[in-house]
Order: C-alpha cells, then sequence, then structure tokens
C-alpha cells in the first residue's frame, strides 16, 4: 500500500488537501473520492506516512482536544468537528492529519482507527481514551479528559526544560571558551615560545597538541562525534543495550531519583485516567506502560498484570516495587477503601509533579554553582598552561 499527498476539491467547489494511506493507486485514490462526493484534482505519491512528531507541538495537541470536545458536547457531528479543525489549525503537517482523519471516517472508519493511522502522532494514551469514549458513547468526556492530561504532562515538561536551561546555556558557553582559547589564544603562544626557546613544561605541550587538532584536524573530531552519534544510535536499537540504559537512568547517581519520579508520574496519570473511563485495569497497564517507555516499566507492567488478574489489591501489588514512592501507595490504598482508585492516583500523581519540581528547583541550586567552578576551573588551567612557560622565562631572565 502507498501513501498520497492530494488536493481534491468537493461538491461546492471548494479545495482542500490532505494525506491518504493504504491506497493501491491514483485510480483508488480517485475512486475513495468519489465516494464522498469529491474530485481529485492532483496527488503525489509520498516516501512515507509519517508527520514528524517534531513538527507539531504538545500545546496544539492539546487544543485540538480541547475544541473537539467542546464542539462534539455542542451536538456537532465528529466529520463536522474535524472540520471546523482543519480550518482553524494553522500548522500544515496538522491540518493534512485532521484532513486525513476526516475523510477516513467519512469512508466509514471509525475515530480510533482513523488515528491509529497516524500513531507517530497520537500517543497510545490518546488513541486508547478515543476508544474507551467510542465504545462507552462518552467522547466529549474523554476527549477533555486527554485534553487536561496532555496539557500537565506539556507542563511538567516545560518546567524541567526550563529549569535545566541555565545549566545547558553555562555547559554550551564553557565549551565555546574554550574552544576560542585554544584556536584563537594558544596557537600566539605557540608561536612566541618557539621563537624564544623556552622548555616547555608538561600541561603547556597538551594544551599546543590539543589546539592543533582542533585548529588542523578539526574536520576528524567531526567525523569521529558524527560516528559516535551513529554508534550510540545503533546500540540503544539493540534491546539488551536499550533495557540496560532504561534501568541506568531509573538508578544513576544524582538524577536517577528524578527520572523515576517522572516515569512514575506519567504511568500512574495514564492509569488512573484509563481506569476512569472505564478500561480494563489490565488494558489501562499496558497503555500505561507504552506511555511510560522505559523497559524497566515494562517488567514491572507484566508482573502488576499478574497479581491483579489474580484478585491482589492494586496498592498491595504496588508496594512490592521500590519504583513507586510511599505517596502513590497510600493514595492508592485509600482509593481502594473508598471506591475511588482512578480519583486518588490522579490526585498522587498531582502531588508527585509537585515534588519533581521542588526536586528539579534543589538539584539547581546545587549545579549551577559547581558548573560555575567547573568552567572557572577548567578556563583556568588552560590560562595557567598557556603562562607557564614565561613564568619560567622570567625566572631564568632574573
Amino acid at each position: 500500500m502507498a501513501v498520497y499527498q492530494y488536493v481534491a476539491k468537493d461538491g461546492t467547489g471548494r479545495k482542500f488537501s490532505g494525506i491518504y494511506t493504504d491506497i493501491d493507486s491514483v485510480l483508488g485514490l480517485r475512486d475513495e473520492l468519489c465516494k464522498i462526493g469529491c474530485v481529485l484534482l492532483k496527488a503525489r505519491r509520498k516516501k512515507s506516512s509519517a508527520v514528524k512528531r517534531r513538527g507539531i507541538k504538545r500545546s496544539e495537541m492539546a487544543t485540538f482536544a480541547y475544541k473537539f470536545a467542546e464542539m462534539y458536547a455542542a451536538g456537532l457531528s465528529i466529520v463536522n468537528c474535524l472540520e471546523a479543525l482543519e480550518e482553524q489549525t494553522e500548522n500544515q503537517s496538522f491540518k493534512s492529519v485532521i484532513a486525513d482523519i476526516k475523510q477516513s471516517i467519512q469512508t466509514g472508519s471509525s475515530l480510533r482507527n482513523a488515528c491509529e493511522k497516524h500513531k507517530n502522532i497520537f500517543s497510545a494514551f490518546f488513541i486508547g481514551m478515543i476508544e474507551a469514549g467510542e465504545t462507552g458513547s462518552k467522547l466529549a468526556k474523554t476527549l477533555s479528559m486527554s485534553a487536561v492530561y496532555l496539557e500537565k504532562q506539556s507542563d511538567i515538561r516545560r518546567k524541567v526544560l526550563s529549569a535545566f536551561s541555565y545549566p545547558v546555556a553555562v555547559t554550551v558557553m564553557c565549551f565555546v571558551a574554550i574552544t576560542i582559547l585554544l584556536v584563537s589564544v594558544i596557537p600566539v603562544f605557540t608561536k612566541l615560545y618557539k621563537q624564544s626557546n623556552v622548555p616547555l613544561p608538561g600541561p603547556t605541550r597538551v594544551l599546543i597538541a590539543l589546539s592543533s587538532l582542533v585548529t588542523e584536524q578539526w574536520w576528524a573530531i567531526l567525523i569521529v562525534a558524527a560516528a559516535g552519534v551513529m554508534i550510540v544510535r545503533w546500540l540503544l536499537k539493540n534491546p539488551r543495550v536499550r533495557a540496560w540504559w532504561d534501568a541506568f537512568k531509573l538508578k544513576m547517581p544524582v538524577f536517577g531519583k528524578l527520572n523515576r519520579m517522572l516515569v512514575v508520574s506519567k504511568f500512574t496519570r495514564t492509569f488512573a485516567i484509563m481506569a476512569s473511563v472505564g478500561v480494563p485495569l489490565i488494558k489501562a497497564l499496558d497503555v500505561a506502560n507504552m506511555v511510560a517507555n522505559n523497559n524497566k516499566v515494562t517488567g514491572i507492567t507484566k508482573e502488576l498484570q499478574q497479581e491483579i488478574k489474580a484478585g491482589n489489591p492494586v496498592a498491595k501489588s504496588f508496594e512490592r516495587y521500590a519504583i513507586f514512592p510511599p505517596i502513590i501507595i497510600q493514595m492508592a490504598a485509600a482509593g481502594e477503601q473508598v471506591g475511588q482508585l482512578p480519583e486518588m492516583l490522579n490526585k498522587g500523581a498531582d502531588l508527585l509533579d509537585k515534588d519533581i519540581e521542588r526536586m528539579v528547583n534543589s538539584l539547581l541550586l546545587k549545579l549551577e554553582p559547581a558548573l560555575t567552578v567547573v568552567m572557572g576551573a577548567v578556563v583556568g588551567l588552560i590560562l595557567m598552561g598557556a603562562y607557564l612557560p614565561m613564568f619560567d622565562y622570567m625566572g631564568h631572565v632574573k
């Protein structure tokens, strides 16, 4: 099956564009469009049906879900909702995706199946919520809850990235300063020392060698860096390496606890929301596992499913695994006692998000001065290596 990007005209003469997946040829595309009263104007075969996720922001996904929920709750049909959303969306990539979903529904597809064709855009959580909404005739509610979820995930991600922007900026400035010293300053001192025949100490010789490498063999550095990136990507595709890396992220020094809290927050909130709309606990755990996207959590999820199938309470099942903090276990236990497990787990995830924010701020208080000291020490060592021969030379002159 091929994928085509097309431009068509509806019965009123209005032109629209979209992407059609799983079609054999242009003739087949024309026939499909004719079924819904549209005329194909032009079509171009695409190499891939994937629209890059990075081209669609999380905030756009949340806005899409909010608007969809409100319009559907007001009584508009799914097709009418999608038509309005297509017109209002400014992102051309997202506009094409919405057009394709609308077309799939017009040809008899369910909303869930239409969205599933764009798995790289819509997460397993979002597709699962749509399925639950269609099955339970509460699509407006599930879309609204999905929007809240996406907004919270976007908010916590934004806070973490914003908090670490300063350390990243300091690190980049450090590399820039070192590069400028090695490229512009050290070569000047190198010429001076060659002319004066001053004996060079070890640190200065190392500095000169690094300067020569950066100025004369920069292309080799780029090749090695590119090869390193490709090797890392290739290694991470290996299941064993990926499993080791996922486990290491959860127990690495300094950031291990933060990574665990982030993973558990996503896992718990997804599980809670899926369960709140009537999704069976076993399937809710499957979706939560996909959202968490960690091999270590995958193993825990399988064991949790077996325990819940055996009739064990969720809180007792969570308690067996150190990855779940006490607040989540306590909230699960309280929720099961009063028959409000999803609501209490959702509140637990909220509290966990606040703990994440506090931990990020605490880490920054420690990282910022440490990075400043390291940057000053590195630049100082470089300058000391550059000036050491000069001090020796002045000592000999005396």
